[in-house]
């Protein structure tokens, strides 16, 4: 089984959603309350890759996981941190997938100019803290009942991870399009391969 990272494309989209569609129906991991539709879906992943990367782990056609970037706030000043995000497959669970595509999002965000990264998580949620503290990433605080999902009250924890140091004077993060096809893209992409080995 030839498993490689790339940019999700629209036709990824339904095998994605149907990753996201039992967290959202059978968790308090995302906040959200009903699984968005197929359309709203796409438009997001469309939107994400406009500026900012998107990947999916995947074995030919098949998606495995994905993971992708968000700006961390809109005000300018933010604008070198990042929110990141992954889900992977049930069947895939634990079997280094999320790491892989979560290190290649890493090392793209670090070639488009980003220094942090930021993660948020529903606790309690063991695995995906172990992930985020294994990946380098470490506990800045937790936001208590914040919010109320499957008949309780539940908390999130923040986690953030230095993706680079901060230069003095720096540029603004390069958008994905204008980084898309170089050397340095392509090795970022590249970089979580490894953990599928």
């Amino acid at each position: 089984m030839t498993v490689s990272i790339r940019l999700a494309r629209d036709a990824d989209a339904e095998q994605m959603l149907a990753i996201y569609t039992p967290v959202v129906r059978e968790t308090a991991i995302s906040f959200e309350l009903e699984p968005p539709a197929l359309d709203e879906f796409r438009a997001r992943v469309d939107s994400t890759l406009e500026r900012m990367p998107w990947l999916v782990c995947a074995s030919e056609d098949d998606v495995l996981g994905y993971a992708y970037a968000g700006p961390y706030r809109s005000r300018g000043a933010y604008q070198w941190s990042a929110e990141v995000t992954v889900y992977v497959a049930a069947s895939y669970r634990r079997r280094r997938v999320g790491r892989a595509v979560y290190s290649s999002l890493i090392e793209c965000l670090k070639a488009l100019g980003y220094v942090s990264a930021f993660a948020a998580i529903a606790l309690p949620n063991a695995a995906s803290v172990t992930l985020h503290e294994r990946m380098g990433f470490r506990t800045v605080g937790v936001c208590h009942r914040v919010g109320y999902k499957l008949g309780s009250w539940h908390d999130v924890g923040w986690w953030e991870l230095a993706i680079q140091d901060p230069m003095a004077s720096p540029k603004a993060p390069d958008l994905l399009p204008r980084v898309e096809g170089t050397a340095r893209w392509r090795e970022a992409l590249g970089a979580g391969e490894r953990w599928l080995t």
